[in-house]
């Protein structure tokens, strides 16, 4: 059987990708603006007219935890955030949140601190 170490992602400090910028709305509620570089976005664009920057949207929970992002503080930590600002109805916290990071992560909108490289 081998041994695989799980990678524990309430230890890992999420940062902001460079690339991309983003503004909040009267509510708090975040958007996230991603302009879509490269040969392939360029082909797309010029020829079925897709959009050069998609505007990301975030919901209530996200546009919170988004703003606690300060490349200081840990998934745990924001852990502990959401837990105070949203209480039972941010339950079950870890697995929802573990999971919504890796969907940032995935999507380039936030990297690793000392875990990720920037790609141009």
């Amino acid at each position: 059987m081998a041994n695989h170490k799980k990678d524990n992602y309430l230890d890992y400090v999420p940062i902001y990708h460079p690339q991309h910028t983003w503004s909040e709305d009267e509510k708090g509620i975040v958007t996230i603006h991603m302009v879509h570089k490269g040969f392939y976005h360029k082909i797309a664009q010029t020829f079925f007219h897709t959009p050069r920057v998609s505007h990301i949207k975030l919901d209530e929970y996200g546009s919170f935890l988004w703003k606690e992002i300060d490349g200081q503080k840990t998934v745990g930590k924001l852990a502990q955030r959401m837990k105070e600002q949203f209480g039972e109805k941010a339950e079950p916290l870890y697995d929802r949140l573990v999971k919504y990071v890796q969907i940032l992560r995935n999507n380039q909108f936030i990297l690793f601190l000392g875990r990720d490289q920037v790609k141009k």
